[in-house]
């Protein structure tokens, strides 16, 4: 007789979690959503400016809705567009990237690469995202991120990776510097480091992932705003608790949206993308996200 009430018991933890993998597969990795966030850096007096953050698009050819969606953020009317890497996870994915990104590409921008932009993704147990310490990076395909990056340049966007500029939007004068991905140490921001520019009326760091390393440089230099992905939010949150894991030595708490980092006077800002890496293709209470930041005075 006791077993009944535990069989019943396994088929309903059973069913909860069919159900609960079910709606992360197919419902929730697919309802893209828009954050908007306030940013305080400007000069007093400033006039406010919109930035649109893109990250970690992981597209795949046949993702159509994905890409209309992305295209419909036109309306949004940035004045800057800045796309932090892990754009593509197949080697036929750059006219989609393109179809997603076309209307933004007579808007001033820039970008960085993940590491997703040069190899595609290895099959493995995405359990292993939740084990301590260090693991090996295994990586797939080559991907033609030279092509991606040629249509970015051609059409006038900055190229962020070990690299440092200025741009002009939004009426105002930018200086942007960024890195190539820390997550397979591709960083060198010691060849782009040192003091921001007076002559510039805001001061940009760009990077996909959230390294200290590379946040704790651009934020010592006087860098006021970084920006960043990779963590995709955590991908999957436990409600009121958040994230299990940022996939870097960023704090859990801060995996996606705005924060102050820590030790200096800049904000930082990590999307928790659009996109899910194709051998862990779920999202749960952590929806798929693009992000306009409006920056105002301090």
């Amino acid at each position: 007789m006791r077993k009944r009430p535990l069989i019943a018991l396994a088929a309903g933890v059973a069913a909860a979690g069919a159900a609960t993998f079910a709606y992360s597969s197919l419902i929730e990795r697919n309802l893209f959503t828009l954050r908007r966030f306030d940013v305080p850096v400007l000069e007093p007096d400033a006039e406010p400016l919109r930035i649109l953050h893109l990250s970690d698009l992981h597209m795949m050819p046949d993702q159509r809705r994905k890409q209309d969606w992305v295209a419909s953020l036109i309306g949004t009317d940035p004045d800057l567009v800045v796309v932090t890497g892990d754009n593509m996870s197949d080697p036929g994915a750059v006219p989609g990237v393109l179809r997603a990104l076309d209307p933004f590409l007579s808007v001033p921008g820039a970008f960085v690469f993940g590491s997703n932009d040069y190899r595609g993704p290895v099959w493995g147990n995405p359990l292993r995202y939740l084990l301590p310490g260090e693991r090996e990076y295994v990586q797939g395909v080559d991907l033609p991120f030279e092509d991606l990056r040629s249509a970015f340049v051609d059409a006038g966007w900055a190229d962020l990776n070990n690299a440092r500029t200025v741009v002009k939007a939004g009426g105002r004068s930018i200086e942007l510097v960024g890195v190539d991905d820390p997550h397979v140490d591709r960083d060198d921001y010691p060849s782009v480091s040192g003091a921001v520019s007076s002559g510039a009326d805001l001061h940009i760091g760009v990077t996909h992932t959230p390294a200290a390393r590379v946040l704790d440089a651009m934020a010592a230099d006087g860098f006021a705003l970084l920006l960043a992905g990779h963590t995709h939010g955590g991908q999957v949150r436990v409600p009121l608790y958040g994230a299990l894991t940022t996939n870097c030595d960023l704090p859990l708490s801060m995996a996606r949206g705005v924060h102050r980092w820590p030790g200096s006077d800049a904000w930082l800002h990590v999307s928790a993308g659009l996109g899910t890496h194709p051998t862990a293709p779920i999202r749960f209470a952590c929806r798929p996200e693009a992000s306009v930041l409006t920056l105002i005075p301090r």
